[in-house]
């Protein structure tokens, strides 16, 4: 059975939906990646030296990702049973309502320890949140298109995540133009957590007028149609991942390892590199970021455009191949005497990396049944950012050394090695690229015939 095509701009609105959406979760999430490196640190951890004020600050950047796999699990649960439309609404509304309540938050300055407590929880509410975003929004588009050019429809959810690192960035670069450092240090920093709830509004309104996926409906249909034959309720879907497909979850979760750990290693890490280890000041860096965050943007459509030529394994593969030799490159080309050759240095290291997050979508949408499709890719999805993107700032600046004598070169080996791993996973697996999603033959062994699942 195939699923049912879609009016043209009814699967506009659905794609416009997914990518507006998961813009404005991106832009809460990241926005608090880029303030962990500029401003958090002297805010709530102003008992630090710099180089440890950093690390705590990047300490609770690592916290929201504890609470990913859970928000996978419950998100992925009732989305699997419920739809995926609901849960996203809600998971919309969780972020921005976080996000938002962190510009409101007083300093260490003003109540001490109970700043810190205060912002460990906002970011395990964003955490949370975001584990349920990203599977239901590439779901719904996935669910809702063609086979053929699956790969390129659903990279658009997938360039919500650059646009959103690019809107929280270019509002920080703005600022800084127009304000001093200490004007920013002070209360500036708090308006971009603030307009939050503008892009909250226009998400909501939005993703209110999406349709349910058509491959879900089916599938909950025939599904109690059985369960009224038999008698047999449906199984939890964390049931039929753990029955049938944890070879797909360690797959999903292998081949996230080097893209999560490049993206954050791209972005939130080298933005504390230039400033601290290079002497950049907060324009030059961010500024980089914003254009290269450009690149990226426009870019990762492409990649999910060439998967469905190619297939997605070997367009994920040059990704992973290219960040790991990339990795060697990168901290001999950031140089805060030089703006374009940092600008280049994280440029190509992007566009590696969207090599990688261009077909994710549609390679981890296409493991599993739909039925279960939605835990699936949440957990193989969210268990990897909890061991890879959570600790990656934290390892690379325990592996940095220090910010007067850095060792960057450690920092290159840990990426390789990631770089590795993605490898291994993706060369493993099957090629999935035609597969037809409202069949529930999900599992796709090396020779790539499919298996059925019942």
């Amino acid at each position: 059975m195939s699923a049912p095509a879609q009016p043209r701009a009814g699967f506009g609105k659905v794609v416009g939906g997914s990518v507006i959406g998961t813009t404005v979760e991106w832009y809460d999430f990241f926005l608090y990646g880029s303030a962990a490196a500029l401003v958090f640190p002297a805010l709530f951890f102003p008992q630090q030296d710099a180089f440890t004020g950093t690390l705590a600050s990047f300490a609770t950047y690592a916290v929201g990702f504890a609470a990913r796999p859970i928000g996978a699990l419950v998100f992925g649960h009732f989305g699997d049973r419920i739809g995926r439309k609901k849960l996203l609404v809600i998971s919309l509304l969780m972020m921005g309502g976080a996000t938002f309540a962190i510009g409101l938050l007083p300093t260490y300055a003003t109540i001490g320890l109970l700043a810190p407590i205060l912002l460990i929880v906002l970011r395990l509410i964003q955490g949370f949140a975001l584990g349920g975003e990203w599977g239901g929004a590439v779901l719904l588009v996935s669910e809702h298109g063609r086979p053929g050019t699956r790969g390129f429809w659903t990279s658009l959810p997938q360039a919500g995540a650059p646009a959103g690192n690019l809107l929280a960035t270019g509002v920080l670069a703005l600022l800084a133009v127009f304000q001093s450092d200490e004007a920013f240090q002070d209360w500036g920093w708090r308006i971009p957590f603030l307009l939050s709830a503008v892009l909250i509004v226009v998400g909501l309104f939005i993703r209110l007028a999406v349709d349910e996926s058509p491959v879900f409906l089916e599938a909950q249909r025939l599904a109690a149609q059985k369960a009224a034959e038999t008698g047999v309720a449906e199984k939890a879907p964390i049931t039929t991942i753990l029955a049938h497909y944890k070879r797909e979850v360690l797959v999903a979760m292998g081949a996230r390892i080097a893209e999560n750990v490049s993206f954050y290693l791209l972005t939130a890490f080298s933005l504390s590199y230039l400033i601290n280890a290079e002497g950049a000041d907060r324009s030059f860096t961010l500024n980089a970021l914003v254009i290269a965050s450009a690149v990226h943007l426009v870019t990762i459509p492409l990649w999910g455009a060439l998967s469905d030529r190619l297939g997605r394994r070997p367009v994920y593969l040059f990704g992973a191949v290219g960040i790991g030799v990339w990795a060697f490159v990168l901290f001999g080309l950031l140089d805060a005497g030089n703006f374009w050759l940092s600008v280049f240095a994280i440029t190509v290291g992007l566009l590696f990396h969207g090599a990688m997050y261009g077909p994710q979508a549609a390679f981890f949408t296409e493991l599993f049944g739909t039925k279960s499709r939605y835990t699936g890719v949440g957990m193989g999805s969210q268990l990897a950012s909890l061991v890879a993107g959570a600790p990656a700032p934290l390892i690379a600046l325990a592996l940095l050394g220090s910010f007067t004598d850095p060792n960057p070169g450690r920092v290159a080996i840990y990426l390789a090695v990631c770089s590795l791993i993605t490898i291994v996973a993706v060369f493993a697996y099957g090629e999935t690229s035609k597969r037809d999603l409202a069949a529930d033959h999900a599992v796709v062994p090396k020779d790539g015939r499919p298996v059925e699942r019942v």
